[in-house]
Parts: structure tokens; sequence; C-alpha cells
């Protein structure tokens, strides 16, 4: 039964009759309670960064675009990440630099010092690789603008590598080891030159600042395990049933059978759309039914339910017939806003209810 915890409670955790779930797309405005109990519910409203007129502010722009971008070739429109997706990670994090307000441009150089501040990281998170992202190349009326990273204090000139559209990325993993002087910062000097004929609005035209990106594994409970695919189950032939004379022989499936239903939750209606930029609703759905008389094998029931079942039938009726509960769950990623105006991916662990069985 411990498979059906994050489902069973459905009619206390959004207040809501399962018999209006399955034909509403959305929750009714003001169904949902101050505190939702749904698992991913609980776990974003410890992230929440403050009250509905809370602005996203300096994260939009580039650094969200990019974001976005990345989340897009992990996840499909519902959160579910993608199979064969690349990022070896559950969590990863945009940390926007801070900078002085003295004017950058002197003649056709622009020097930008940048601090990362990485003080309050959670200990649950461990760094498996950092990096930071710039544009090497603008393109100006006159010319092009070329940058380059230097880590303040050495002169040492950060080697990049091609990201994706016009993106770079250099590695700064040594630099934040504990131990390395990093001393819960970054120091970065955002140097560029502006190569081409000076002159125009091109003398004030300022890139963007770099960002950092930290790839962390976090161990908290819940999260999905470091580079977890989707799960793949095959039939699980060596059950009971599979030697029981006639079991194959119902095949049909009634709509009041155990079957999967929907159950979307909008973040908008929850009064999180501000904060959480993708997926746009969260549909864990449940199962619900009447457990069929002789289970398939396409509920996965193990052998422990087919006993049950024969017994309610042949034996005693005040043994309980098996319950319909989810059996496979797939996780979902969630791009959201920090409190601090960072921007986080995260992948939560058994969050979405793929299909149901009897037990």
């Amino acid at each position: 039964m411990a498979l059906l915890r994050p489902f069973a409670s459905l009619l206390l955790l959004l207040a809501v009759p399962l018999s209006r779930a399955a034909n509403q797309s959305l929750l009714p405005p003001g169904s949902v309670p101050a505190v939702p109990s749904l698992p991913l519910l609980q776990a974003l409203q410890v992230r929440a960064p403050g009250s509905r007129g809370w602005q996203a502010g300096p994260v939009s722009g580039q650094p969200l675009r990019y974001m976005l971008s990345l989340y897009r070739r992990a996840a499909d429109h519902e959160g579910r990440p993608r199979h064969g997706r690349s990022l070896g990670t559950n969590t990863i994090r945009l940390v926007q630099a801070s900078a002085p307000g003295a004017q950058p441009w002197a003649g056709r150089w622009y020097v930008q010092p940048l601090t990362y501040h990485l003080e309050g990281q959670p200990e649950a998170e461990h760094l498996l690789r950092a990096t930071v992202v710039y544009l090497p190349s603008l393109p100006l009326a006159r010319g092009r603008l070329l940058c380059a990273l230097e880590l303040v204090g050495t002169g040492r000139v950060l080697l990049s590598h091609a990201a994706r559209h016009g993106w770079a990325e250099a590695d700064v993993t040594p630099y934040l080891v504990p131990g390395n002087g990093s001393a819960g910062s970054l120091a970065l000097r955002h140097v560029c030159v502006h190569a081409g004929r000076a002159g125009g609005r091109d003398a004030t035209v300022a890139p963007s600042h770099p960002f950092l990106l930290l790839y962390l594994n976090d161990t908290q409970a819940g999260l999905a395990p470091l580079g977890a695919e989707p799960r793949r189950h095959r039939r699980d032939t060596g059950t009971l049933a599979h030697d029981l004379p006639g079991y194959l022989q119902e095949q049909g499936g009634e709509k009041s059978d155990c079957s999967l239903r929907p159950f979307p939750v909008s973040f908008a209606q929850l009064g999180w759309d501000h904060w959480i930029i993708a997926p746009h609703r969260y549909n864990p759905r449940y199962c619900k039914g009447v457990c069929p008389r002789l289970l398939r094998y396409d509920y996965h029931a193990p052998n422990h339910a087919v006993v049950q079942s024969f017994v309610h039938q042949l034996v005693d009726a005040n043994v309980p017939q098996p319950s319909c509960v989810p059996y496979r769950y797939s996780p979902i990623s969630v791009l959201m806003i920090e409190r601090d105006g960072g921007i986080l991916y995260k992948e939560y662990e058994n969050m979405i209810a793929e299909s149901c069985t009897c037990r």
C-alpha cells in the first residue's frame, strides 16, 4: 500500500470531489488551501519567493531565455523529463553577478568586475560542475564587441568552449572547490574590446553580464536520482496468476474498472505563476475504480493481490478486495525563480502517476 500514499487522499488534499476532478480541466478558484498538500506542491511551497505581488525583476532577459532553452531540451510541456536527456544532474542553479556602478567603458575597452556570491547554498546540494556562460561576440552597428573572462587576482583568461546559439561556457569548477580561496564567492573580470569603427551609440552598448551555472546533485529526499532516466517496466511474467487457468479470459475494461484519471492543477490558480516559469500546470493524476475479479497482466498485480482477490471471492467476503493504486510514476522537472533572483531547475521524483495496479 506504500504507493497509494501520494494520491490516496486527494479528496482531503485539494478539497475537490473525485467525481468532479475527472470532468474539470482546472481547479475552481478558491478551492486550494493556503498550504497545498500534494507532494510536489509541498516541496515548492518551501521555495516560494514571496507574496503574489512579487516581481521577477532582473531575472528576465538573456539568462531567462538560456534557462528556458535548457528546460525545453530536458523536459516536455508537462514537465516530464525527456528520454535520453543529457543534463546528468537533478539540479541546475543560475547565479547572477553583482557589479559596481562605475563606468566600465574606456575608449574601445569595456572592463567590468563581477562577483558571484555563493553563500547559503543548501548542504544537500553537492557541486558537480560550474561554468560561467557569456557571449564572446556581440554584433554592433559598426563592428563587433569581442569579450573574454579573467579570474581576478591572477590575470588568467578563462578558456571557453562553444555552448549553443552564440553562447560560450568557461569551466570554473576548480575555483569553487573548498580550500581554493573561493571563500563563498567568485570574482571575475568581464573584458571586451570594440573591433571596428568606433563612435555613435556603439560606444555605450554594454554586453549582458555573464552568469554562473552550478550543476548540483541534490540528495534531498523526493528528488530524482542523479542522471535518472524515465523508468521502463516490462511485464512481470513470474506472478502466480500466470499459471491460473482462465486468467486471460477477461480482456475487456469497463469505465468503472481501475484506471488512471487526470487531475490538473494550474500554478496560475495557486498564485505561483509569477515565479514558476515552467511547466504552467501540474497533473499528478490518480487511480480510481474497481479491481477486476480476475486481475489481468496489464495490472501488474503482485501475487498477494491475486491471492487476496480469490480469498475474497471464494473463501471469506470479509477479506477486502485489492485496492486501485498507482503502479508506476515519473518525475517532473520545474523551472523557477528563487528569492534572490536566481533561476533554478529541479527534477522531483515520483510526482506523476503513469499507470495503475491492484494491490
